[in-house]
């Protein structure tokens, strides 16, 4: 009769116990790396990512009208040298603006004739950092191509231009660029009609960039993946429960069978140890939480107190990672397990601990990932 009611006052410890530790699981909130989206960033402030370029640059003038492109490369005896300044801000890592100014030495003027004189051409340009859109963001990337467009004047001509921006980071904050582009110079502001009165010139340009302020954005946190990540989190929880509570299901029905045999001892080994399952994030040997062993110092009295083994029990899910890989895993799931059990006193000469690798058996998947501890 004594042992009649030991067994129902274990049986209904495990299930209360397993009930309190599913209910505090399912309200933490467990720590892990925030997954973040490629192609979308916090948007800054206005004080940041702010860039000072300086440098040199050699502009040639290649005469009037459509014709003669080719010789804009090949055939401007008459380019000069001089030095650009620019200043701008990025207002996402694919879209920016700037201002730019060039002074020259010397260039040709709007007729047929070279004069020596000093000018300037300045101009407003948009910039798309192609490498950020196309390849989405990354703050540690060291080439960056750039297409850039705008208007602006050269001494009192309107003019339109655009071309192509390449840098390469050298530090943190600095970066050295080389830069190509097209200016059409029009003194009736004419610039969008094709005739003879605009002029073509080349700009090429190197030189150094400087940002100023903050220069890096934030990633904007994937909401759905975090979603994901707590929906099987909560599922292996789920998982946990329902394996204790079949457990308990079996035992009360034996229990309700043989109300009047003497229940063995190895009888009171099965109710206090029942098997318990500790649940993993995928691709992860770390423990979710300490709440997932909190049933396991039960049976490693039991072990302790009637010298039987504990089976420790490792798997992985099949659907992810190769066989070699899962079965690593299971084993380092299982190990992980039985230090914890060693922590509780239970000697590892009294444990039995393999991995079995990957598995299929359950549903959803990620309630294959996880390690069965129990006394045979």
């Amino acid at each position: 009769m004594k042992k009649m009611v030991v067994l129902m006052l274990v049986l209904a410890g495990t299930t209360f116990g397993n009930y309190v530790q599913a209910q505090e699981s399912t309200a933490e909130v467990v720590t892990t790396e925030i997954p973040e989206k490629e192609y979308c960033v916090y948007t800054n402030d206005f004080w940041s990512n702010w860039f000072l370029s300086v440098g040199a640059t050699h502009m040639s003038s290649m005469g009037h009208g459509e014709s003669d492109w080719g010789g804009l490369l090949f055939d401007a005896p008459n380019g000069k040298w001089g030095v650009n300044l620019a200043i701008g801000k990025w207002f996402t890592p694919g879209l920016g603006m700037r201002y730019k100014f060039n002074g020259m030495l010397h260039s040709r003027d709007f007729s047929d004739q070279y004069l020596d004189f000093a000018y300037c051409a300045s101009r407003a340009d948009m910039m798309f950092n192609m490498s950020n859109l196309l390849c989405g963001y990354s703050e540690t990337r060291v080439w960056n191509l750039t297409l850039f467009g705008g208007w602006g004047f050269i001494d009192d001509k309107s003019a339109l231009d655009f071309g192509v921006h390449s840098s390469w980071r050298l530090g943190k904050r600095v970066d050295i660029f080389a830069e190509a582009g097209v200016f059409l110079a029009d003194r009736h502001g004419k610039l969008l009609e094709i005739n003879d009165s605009y002029e073509k010139f080349l700009d090429l340009s190197i030189g150094f960039t400087f940002d100023i302020g903050k220069n890096t954005f934030r990633k904007a946190v994937d909401v759905d993946a975090i979603m994901a990540l707590n929906t099987a989190q909560l599922d292996a929880l789920n998982a946990s429960l329902a394996d204790q509570q079949a457990e308990n299901a079996r035992l009360k029905s034996e229990l309700a069978k043989k109300p009047k045999e003497v229940i063995k001892v190895q009888e009171v080994y099965k109710a206090t140890g029942a098997p318990q399952s500790v649940f993993f994030n995928i691709g992860s040997s770390r423990l979710v939480s300490k709440k997932e062993i909190v049933n396991l110092e039960a049976i490693a009295n039991v072990a302790k107190e009637n010298n039987v083994k504990v089976y420790v029990t490792g798997y992985a899910d099949s659907a992810t990672g190769s066989a070699v890989y899962n079965q690593k895993l299971s084993e380092k799931r299982a190990e992980t397990v039985a230090k914890e059990l060693e922590k509780l006193g239970l000697s590892r000469d009294n444990m039995v601990v393999e991995g079995k690798g990957g598995v299929s058996s359950l549903t959803p998947v990620s309630y294959n990932r996880r390690v069965i501890v129990e006394i045979k």
